[in-house]
C-alpha cells in the first residue's frame, strides 16, 4: 500500500527531450551481417599482421606545445561560478527541463557531448574540473598547498570501487529514476554530489579521489586515453606538455587496471547498452508494457533497476569468460588477473562507440534547446547571448533521409569502435605474451565476444523504441 502512495506521488516523468524513435525501414538484416563481418575480418587480418609494426605504431609521439598550470585553476574557478549558475537556474528558472538549462547542459553538453570530445580530442575535463579550484583554496586554508597532481592511489586497497558505486548511482538516477531532468531535483541531486566529493578530495587527496573516486573524472580520465591528444606534467617548466599520439595507442601501454576498475569500465559500457534495450519494444513487452501506451517511468523502476544491474553482470560475466578461455588457448604463464586488467582497455573503444551512437540525435536537437536556454536562464524574458529566440530546428532527425543518414552514421560508428577495440586487444595481448601464436590464440573468444556485441549493438539501433 505504502509503495502504491510513493510511485503515485511521484510527478510525471521528463524523458529525455531529444529522443524520436524510429522504426528502420532498412534491410538491416545486410547491416547486422556486414558488421559482424567487418570485425571478424579485421581479426583475421590481424592474426597474420607482423606485430612489430604495430607496435612501433603504438609508440608514435609528437609534442605539440607546454600549457601553463595556471590556466587550470583559472579554468576550474569559472567552471565552478558556471556550475553555481546552473544551480540556481535549476531551483529559480523554468519547470520546463527544455527551457531551464541545467538539464540541457549537464544531460546534454557535459555528458552527452564532452565525452566525446574526451574520447576523441582529449582530456578537457582535467582543466576545467570544477572540484580542483576550491579545493586547492580550502586546502591552502587548512595549512596545505593542495597542489597534487601525481599517480596517487586511493588508500586500503578502495581502488576504483568508490567510482564504481558512485557510476551505478549515476546510471540509475539516468536511466531509471522517474524525473532525472526535473530541474529542481537535478539540481539538490548535484549539490549533493558535489559536495560529498569535494569533501572526500580533502579526506584522500585531489588527485587520488579524482582518479578512482569521482565517477566522472575517473570515468573522462579512462576514456581520453583513447584521444589524440594527452597531457603530461612537466615539473620543471611548471607547465602541462600536450602531445600527439594514434587512437587509442596510449590504452596499449596502460597498466592492467585491478577488478575494481574492470567492473567499472563494463558499467560505464554495459548502463548505455541497458539505456538503448530499454526503450525497445522487445524489452518493454518482455516486461509486460504495451510500448504504444508507456505509462511512465514509475511503472517499471523495479524492472529496470534489475535490468540495469543484470545487464553489468551479463557483461561482466560476458568479458571474464571470454578472457578465461583465451587464457587457456594460448597457455600463457601470465597470471589471468593481470590479463583480465589489460585486455579491459579494449573496451573503452567500444564504449565511446556506444555513447556516440545512442547520443547522436539527442545531442543534435537538445544543444539547440541549450543555446537557447543559458540567454534566458531564469525565464525572465533575458537575452544574455542573442540565442534566446533562436529557432531550434527539432525536426533535424525526422524523414526518410535523415532517418537513413543518422543510422548509417551511428551503424559505422559502432563497426569502427568493434574493429579498434579488436586492434587494441589484440596489441595489448602481444604485449603481455611476447608471442604473435599466443596473442591470437588469447584472442579468439573475446573477438567472438565484440562480433556478438556488434550484433547486438546495430539491432538496438534498428529496433523501434516506444519509451
Amino acid at each position: 500500500m505504502s509503495a502504491g502512495l510513493a510511485l503515485a506521488s511521484v510527478e510525471p516523468a521528463f524523458a529525455h527531450a531529444g529522443d524520436a524513435g524510429f522504426v528502420l525501414l532498412l534491410p538491416t538484416g545486410y547491416y547486422l551481417v556486414g558488421g559482424a563481418l567487418a570485425v571478424a575480418l579485421s581479426f583475421a587480418i590481424l592474426a597474420v599482421v607482423p606485430p612489430g609494426p604495430l607496435a612501433r605504431l603504438a609508440e608514435w609521439r609528437r609534442v605539440l606545445f607546454a600549457a601553463p598550470w595556471e590556466w587550470r585553476l583559472v579554468l576550474s574557478w569559472l567552471s565552478f561560478a558556471g556550475f553555481a549558475a546552473l544551480l540556481l537556474a535549476g531551483w529559480w528558472g523554468s519547470r520546463d527541463p527544455l527551457s531551464n538549462p541545467l538539464p540541457l547542459v549537464f544531460w546534454t553538453i557535459l555528458w552527452g557531448a564532452l565525452t566525446i570530445v574526451e574520447g576523441l580530442v582529449g582530456d578537457f575535463w582535467f582543466w576545467i574540473n570544477p572540484w580542483y579550484g576550491p579545493y586547492r583554496l580550502l586546502a591552502a586554508l587548512r595549512g596545505r598547498s593542495g597542489a597534487e597532481d601525481g599517480e596517487r592511489a586511493l588508500p586500503g586497497g578502495l581502488a576504483y570501487w568508490p567510482a564504481a558505486v558512485l557510476f551505478l548511482g549515476f546510471a540509475w538516477f539516468e536511466l531509471v529514476y522517474p524525473a532525472p531532468e526535473d530541474p529542481a531535483r537535478l539540481a539538490t541531486v548535484l549539490l549533493v554530489y558535489y559536495l560529498a566529493n569535494l569533501a572526500a578530495a580533502l579526506v584522500f587527496g585531489y588527485s587520488a579521489w579524482v582518479r578512482q573516486g569521482e565517477c566522472l573524472s575517473a570515468f573522462f580520465r579512462m576514456i581520453s586515453r583513447l584521444a589524440l591528444f594527452s597531457g603530461r606534467r612537466d615539473e620543471k617548466a611548471h607547465k602541462r606538455t600536450i602531445d600527439l599520439a594514434l587512437p587509442g595507442a596510449r590504452l596499449i601501454s596502460a597498466d592492467a587496471l585491478p577488478a575494481s576498475g574492470i567492473l567499472f569500465l563494463l558499467l560505464a559500457l554495459s548502463s548505455v547498452s541497458f539505456d538503448g534495450l530499454s526503450r525497445t519494444f522487445t524489452w518493454l513487452g518482455f516486461v509486460g508494457i504495451n510500448p504504444l501506451d508507456f505509462p511512465g517511468r514509475s511503472a517499471v523502476v523495479g524492472v529496470n533497476t534489475a535490468g540495469l544491474v543484470g545487464m553489468a553482470v551479463a557483461l561482466c560475466g560476458a568479458f571474464l569468460l571470454a578472457v578465461w578461455l583465451g587464457h587457456l588457448l594460448c597457455g600463457s604463464a601470465v597470471s589471468f588477473r593481470r590479463t583480465a586488467g589489460a585486455l579491459a582497455w579494449s573496451i573503452i573503444p567500444i564504449s565511446l562507440a556506444y555513447h556516440i551512437a545512442h547520443n547522436l540525435t539527442e545531442i543534435l536537437v537538445n544543444a539547440q534547446y541549450a543555446l537557447a536556454a543559458i540567454s534566458d536562464p531564469f525565464a525572465l524574458g533575458w537575452d544574455l547571448f542573442g540565442t534566446a529566440g533562436m529557432h531550434v530546428h527539432a525536426g533535424i532527425t525526422a524523414g526518410y533521409d535523415s532517418a537513413w543518414a543518422i543510422w548509417n552514421s551511428q551503424a559505422a560508428v559502432i563497426i569502427a569502435g568493434h574493429v579498434l577495440a579488436v586492434l587494441v586487444a589484440h596489441a595489448i595481448a602481444w604485449r603481455l605474451h611476447g608471442s604473435a601464436r599466443k596473442a591470437v590464440l588469447s584472442q579468439i573468444p573475446l573477438a567472438l565476444l565484440m562480433v556478438f556485441y556488434t550484433v547486438f549493438g546495430l539491432w538496438l539501433l534498428a529496433s523501434p523504441t516506444g519509451a
